[in-house]
């Protein structure tokens, strides 16, 4: 592939990619890694660096914290990324986040600031872990029934309580969301019908589902007071897996992405369709790279989350 013909994505993480240790080697080479930081722990008002370096896991794992925790080392690893990489690898064209990334995102995109974002999703969190404290869920993955057959098996199962898709991660693998005893039902249906796995997810609550209407609620109005500006590069919104760059259309597509499917299966298709062709994940774990395998194993991407990581990819552009 000659240089000219790259057409350049990035891609954030969302809850679930947290792990003790994350971002702890770029704060200690980098600077600019230490500045997100220690700006992030003075904006919340505790000491969000010591949770991710050392932190114990179940603490990191607690919504309100993982939320902001994945943004802030992702975002310090962009920082990095921006200062002491080429214009070849940094230069991208549109950007995309799996549910809480897509905030990364538009921080990313320059349609939220650093220090709006962070406040908006500790309070994210905090809504969120209220309705899952209100109203108790689940979230099960559901692997190797197409999409269609899931969506039948929610239709069915929705006269006895809620339960509805949340994720459609990638061909032969959808999040199921919603009450713990519908999503039994809905489990064992999925057997019957020829899935090949059924995984209950390591959450607390049904995110992306109707139970979390109260959260969604209470975001669109933080939403609406916190500055948001126009995209200076198109951000594709989980809800529809269209760009977006306005600020209402941010707005809207922000609030109802918390009771609504977040469809990144379809989002990296359609970058593909674009003709995006090299991709960067860039923030804690590995799971958007994972993926990207399964959407389209043709595709080039690479991970960055740790500073080793970023060497070998400056030593390879």
């Amino acid at each position: 592939m000659v240089e000219n013909s790259r057409k350049t994505a990035f891609l954030f993480p969302g809850q679930g990619s947290q792990y003790t240790g994350m971002g702890k080697d770029f704060y200690e080479h980098f600077k600019e890694a230490r500045e997100v930081f220690n700006q992030a722990n003075e904006i919340l008002g505790f000491d969000l660096a010591a949770l991710c370096f050392n932190g114990k896991q179940e603490e990191l794992n607690k919504t309100s914290v993982c939320q902001p925790a994945i943004l802030v080392t992702s975002i310090a690893i962009l920082e990095v990324l921006k200062k002491n990489s080429s214009n070849r690898i940094n230069t991208c064209s549109a950007v995309a986040g799996l549910s809480l990334g897509e905030y990364t995102a538009h921080v990313s995109a320059g349609s939220i600031a650093f220090k709006y974002a962070i406040k908006l999703v500790y309070k994210r969190g905090v809504f969120m872990q209220e309705a899952c404290d209100a109203k108790p869920g689940g979230m099960v993955s559901i692997i190797g029934l197409e999409d269609e057959k899931v969506e039948q098996i929610c239709t069915e199962m929705q006269p006895l309580g809620i339960v509805c898709t949340a994720n459609y991660n990638s061909p032969g693998q959808v999040v199921i969301s919603g009450e713990k005893t519908i999503l039994e039902k809905a489990s064992n249906l999925a057997k019957e019908r020829g899935a090949k796995m059924v995984v209950p997810l390591k959450v607390d609550g049904a995110f992306h589902s109707f139970l979390m209407n109260p959260a969604s609620t209470k975001l669109s109005k933080e939403l609406e007071a916190t500055p948001i500006s126009k995209s200076t590069i198109p951000v594709v919104a989980n809800i529809h897996a269209k760009y977006v760059t306005e600020p209402d259309e941010i707005k809207t597509s922000l609030a109802r992405q918390l009771n609504s499917p977040v469809r990144w299966h379809q989002s990296v298709c359609m970058l593909i369709r674009d003709g995006f062709n090299q991709f960067y994940e860039i923030g804690p774990g590995k799971s958007l790279s994972g993926l990207m395998k399964r959407i389209d194993s043709n595709q080039k991407i690479r991970n960055i989350d740790t500073v080793e990581a970023f060497k070998s990819l400056i030593k390879s552009n």
